[in-house]
């Protein structure tokens, strides 16, 4: 066992990785820190988790009487209560945790990013963005395409139009992509599209926000109409092609959230998942006024796989999950 593992006790990340890593945490908090936003801690194992279908959490089943916990998927759900209490503008640099997802470009373990500005819309979230990967990669410029338009730019195909079959979409994903799985859901079908055929397609455009998404998609996201068609108000950040962030113009209706949490363990049941309990402090939150804000969730492994030109992202983590 000893030669077996004689070099597994060595670092993935080089020591130059590792001194990249701390002065892209010191330019981040530098960045927050000059704009006033105070940086918070919360719990990494929370009683609370999400109910999205496509991921997967890691449980710790409790003890006796005691609840489960979870490892945090991102601390979206803590922070939003520290908002509800008058926090103010936040900032979190954290580890983040999602079941299964270990491979050249994840990690289960990982490390986030994450903030909230008041009386902020995702409008205004994508330029701060933008202006904090400017600073990070020296680099300037974007462009923002709306879901709709980049389907209908690449593939050819309206994914908000009511004509635009399920069948459509997954004609279109088995000529594209090849063999798809039966039975996938619409939101799946364009996933795979996303992944396998947008992605890919904007890898040479550098930075690129991609916004107004279906409803089914929005997640904690509020919706509203957008040239007559409802969208879900978030965005996704691109550059060459990888996806570094996901933000929020955040739902601060409770009941409204309470309805969007409750569609996602229905989608979870019609796709064969156990469903899981509803964070009934988050909504408890919302009931006591989240106030007007948008959030973001950033990757940092993944800024700096892209900063460095790394290949892997064990190459930027100090241990990745098979030497963890």
């Amino acid at each position: 066992m000893s030669d077996q593992l004689s070099g597994e006790w060595r670092p993935t990340a080089s020591p130059e990785s590792l001194a990249a890593r701390a002065d892209v945490l010191r330019t981040i908090r530098r960045f927050f820190r000059d704009r006033g936003v105070m940086e918070v801690e919360t719990p990494l194992l929370s009683q609370g988790t999400i109910p999205d279908a496509g991921i997967d959490v890691f449980r710790l089943p409790g003890v006796d009487d005691a609840p489960d916990r979870y490892l945090q998927t991102s601390p979206e759900s803590a922070m939003k209560r520290l908002l509800a209490a008058g926090s103010g503008d936040i900032f979190q640099i954290c580890k983040a945790f999602r079941q299964g997802e270990a491979g050249r470009h994840h990690n289960p373990e990982f490390t986030l990013l994450e903030w909230y500005r008041l009386d902020w819309d995702h409008v205004a979230l994508i330029r701060e963005v933008a202006e904090l990967l400017g600073t990070v990669l020296t680099s300037d410029g974007w462009q923002v395409w709306p879901y709709r338009a980049l389907f209908v730019e690449l593939l050819g195909v309206d994914p908000m139009d009511e004509q635009t079959s399920l069948k459509t979409l997954a004609d279109l994903a088995h000529s594209r992509v090849g063999s798809v799985p039966e039975g996938l859901d619409r939101d799946a079908v364009l996933d795979l599209l996303m992944s396998h055929c947008i992605e890919p397609g904007i890898s040479d455009w550098g930075m690129v926000f991609i916004t107004d998404f279906p409803p089914s998609q929005a997640a904690m996201a509020r919706c509203g109409p957008v040239d007559n068609v409802d969208v879900a108000a978030r965005f996704e950040c691109y550059v060459h092609g990888k996806e570094l962030a996901n933000g929020y113009w955040e739902q601060t209706d409770p009941d409204a959230l309470d309805k969007q949490l409750q569609a996602e363990n229905t989608r979870r049941q019609q796709r064969g998942l156990p469903q899981r309990p509803i964070d009934e402090r988050l909504l408890a939150a919302h009931r006591h006024g989240l106030p007007a804000c948008a959030g973001v969730a950033l990757g940092v492994d993944r800024l700096l796989a892209l900063k460095s030109g790394a290949e892997n992202l064990a190459e930027t983590i100090s241990f990745d999950w098979d030497r963890a």
